[in-house]
């Protein structure tokens, strides 16, 4: 029986650990040149680089944040925007962090995507990010736009382009899974979430971090909490079919 006990441990051991060891480098993700440091020490920080205005970011958007409410309790999912040309992009990681002070990425960043990559409007312009704000009814604008205006927001922002140097960002999406595996996508989006769970468990793994407890919120859980009708209503534009994908 002690033997049995054992062997049963052992199997249920490499069961976990087998999901890490199945990835391959160069085919699942690129191994970074050099890790970089969390913001949160005890976490496993999936950190997602993005631009408001990449289409394909707008596509990852609503399949990411869905997956990243069934991560356990010891890994969180970071929003970075990058900063490439301070003229055009420091204004949108402003707005980007506004959004994060104010908490409303759930209602604004889909109509945000939607407001530069559909109707192609110049929100990376200060005076036209201003005005736009301040019509928003999706989301608390006048609010973000205060966010915006505050003493801690350009800071928040300059910390963004410097992390999108030192992650080595040259595409977006990005996303890097514990500060050292850049994830590949091979097929589309949804596919690559079991890639980010793998990568999650393998620097699980590495760090010698005790087993997590049980998820917060599961993804049948999520979707059950979506109103049915939301499903069945016909979408056009980028930020309504975030919403609509998001919900299903």
């Amino acid at each position: 029986m002690k033997y049995k006990k054992l062997f049963l441990a052992a199997a249920l051991s490499f069961g976990l650990a087998a999901p890490a060891m199945a990835l391959t480098e160069g085919e699942d993700y690129i191994l970074m040149p050099v890790e970089v440091a969390p913001v949160q020490k005890d976490k496993i920080e999936v950190t997602e680089f993005y631009a408001y205005w990449c289409p394909h970011c707008a596509e990852l958007y609503p399949v990411i944040s869905k997956h990243a409410k069934t991560f356990p309790s010891d890994t969180v999912w970071r929003l970075e925007h990058i900063v490439w040309e301070p003229q055009r992009d420091m204004t949108l990681a402003r707005l980007a962090a506004a959004i994060k002070q104010t908490n409303q990425a759930e209602q604004a960043d889909g109509v945000i995507f939607d407001a530069l990559i559909t109707k192609r409007l110049p929100l990376y312009e200060p005076e036209a990010l201003n005005q736009w704000l301040q019509t928003q009814t999706a989301f608390d604008g006048k609010k973000v736009l205060a966010a915006y205006n505050s003493f801690s927001n350009e800071p928040a922002a300059k910390q963004m382009a410097v992390w999108t140097e030192e992650y080595g960002i040259s595409g977006t999406p990005t996303v890097v899974v514990g500060g050292k595996y850049k994830v590949i996508f091979k097929s589309d989006y949804a596919a690559g979430m079991k890639t980010i769970d793998d990568l999650i468990a393998k620097v699980r793994q590495e760090r010698g971090m005790p087993a997590p407890s049980a998820k917060a919120v599961s993804a049948a859980s999520a979707d059950a909490s979506q109103p049915a009708a939301a499903a069945a209503k016909p979408v056009k534009s980028w930020g309504a079919r975030l919403v609509q994908a998001a919900n299903q």
